[in-house]
């Protein structure tokens, strides 16, 4: 946890931020300089208002003192683009329940891209027409049986995943890294997204399978 200076939020639900501040709490008084924290800006006042407000948890950007604390915040905007260890990362839009981004990241290279936590996002997808993308990793929370429910709180299911897949550029030939399952339905979504590759190939322009983002997986662009 002490080689982590950068963190780059995709929105404030809890199941995105609850290991930041314990990783600051476990490691924050042996670090050299601050925690970089990078967001939207609403996303960064939920956090002070809701996280780190003296009541729920310290405020770390004040501790131990407001000229050196051990978290900083800074916002991005959609379309906004940070520089960070030699490597570009650009926020990209996304279709949550909440103000939300998902992220490409490059050397100068092929990108890596995250949808982060969306549902139709047409601005995501016509951005990443536009990028050199090496891998793409998204969201599908939902199996279909559960299409409503993934509606309802802006979250992909296999069949929504297809339609998103479809906006892709004829001729996209990069591997598709599927995230963010609920763990009682991982083997049922997976099996869905494979049947809907199968039946809809043409129309999804993807030259390369589609597989379950597995943790501790590491890629190299």
């Amino acid at each position: 946890m002490l080689a982590i200076d950068h963190v780059f939020l995709t929105h404030s639900h809890l199941d995105h931020i609850a290991a930041l501040p314990l990783m600051l709490d476990a490691v924050a008084a042996k670090r050299q300089g601050p925690l970089r924290l990078y967001g939207l800006e609403s996303t960064l006042e939920a956090l002070r208002a809701h996280i780190f407000n003296n009541v729920i948890w310290p405020d770390f950007t004040r501790i131990p003192s407001a000229e050196f604390p051990f978290l900083t915040m800074e916002a991005i905007d959609v379309g906004g683009v940070k520089v960070v260890c030699g490597m570009s990362v650009e926020a990209l839009h996304a279709n949550h329940s909440v103000p939300a981004v998902g992220y490409s990241v490059s050397d100068g290279g092929p990108c890596w891209v995250f949808s982060g936590d969306t549902e139709d996002s047409p601005p995501f997808w016509d951005r990443v027409n536009q990028l050199n993308v090496g891998i793409l990793v998204v969201e599908t929370a939902f199996s279909n049986k559960e299409l409503d429910l993934a509606k309802l709180s802006l979250h992909l299911a296999p069949l929504t995943l297809g339609q998103q897949l479809a906006r892709l550029k004829e001729g996209s030939k990069f591997p598709i890294y599927i995230t963010h399952t609920k763990p009682a339905e991982t083997e049922l979504i997976m099996q869905e997204i494979e049947s809907m590759r199968h039946t809809n190939a043409r129309e999804l322009h993807i030259g390369s399978e589609i597989h379950w983002l597995t943790a501790g997986q590491e890629f190299v662009l």
